[in-house]
């Protein structure tokens, strides 16, 4: 039985490493659109993670255009996607027999943490579109704290991977996942700044 559940455990690995691997490559095609493909790449530049900011948002060139209001909100939705797609596969690899209960016990509290972040990342999101000239600092304001405070509790789901809390495999998988959220909302976080400094 033991054996099945590490065949089991084993097959949600590869499929959780293959299906990131997916969202890379889709992310990497190349986009139409010249100029705007430019406004994005030159926007992504600014960022800690230029790369996977432009693989990123690249596929959404037709609906960013060349406006920096919509490449930030993109760039939360994108987050939000990504970040929902890893606490599901999580919360299933938690149910997996064969981890112990501390591996068990991380991997439930990160699901938490990204529970958290993505309500901070939904919560940024619904009040850019609340935007109006006269509240915008006070908005802005009020998104960059909610999004930092996202990037904490990521970092917080990083942390609980740390050491021995869990086996090479599974540690591997999860905390490339979550560096990967942890990256994109970094990313985000920067070109909501850029896009509030044009304000100031």
């Amino acid at each position: 039985m033991e054996r099945f559940s590490s065949h089991i455990l084993a097959a949600l690995l590869f499929l959780f490493v293959f299906t990131t691997s997916m969202d890379s490559a889709s992310a990497a095609r190349p986009a139409a659109g010249g100029t705007n493909t430019e406004f994005i790449r030159t926007s992504c530049s600014a960022t800690t993670y230029p790369r996977l900011c432009y693989t990123s948002l690249s596929t959404h060139v037709a609906a960013i255009r060349q406006d920096p209001k919509l490449l930030a909100h993109t760039a939360l939705s994108v987050t939000v996607d990504t970040a929902l797609s890893t606490s599901s596969v999580m919360g299933k690899l938690s149910h997996i027999r064969g981890m112990t209960r501390r591996e068990v016990g991380a991997m439930r509290d990160c699901v938490e943490q990204l529970s958290d972040s993505v309500d901070q990342l939904r919560r940024s999101i619904a009040e850019m579109n609340e935007i109006k000239g006269s509240n915008f600092g006070m908005i802005m304001s009020d998104v960059q704290t909610w999004v930092s405070a996202a990037l904490t509790d990521e970092e917080t789901c990083m942390e609980g991977f740390a050491g021995k809390v869990m086996n090479g495999n599974v540690k591997t998988a999860v905390r490339e996942r979550v560096v990967n959220v942890a990256h994109l909302t970094s990313n985000a976080l920067a070109l909501i700044n850029s896009y509030a400094a044009l304000h100031n």
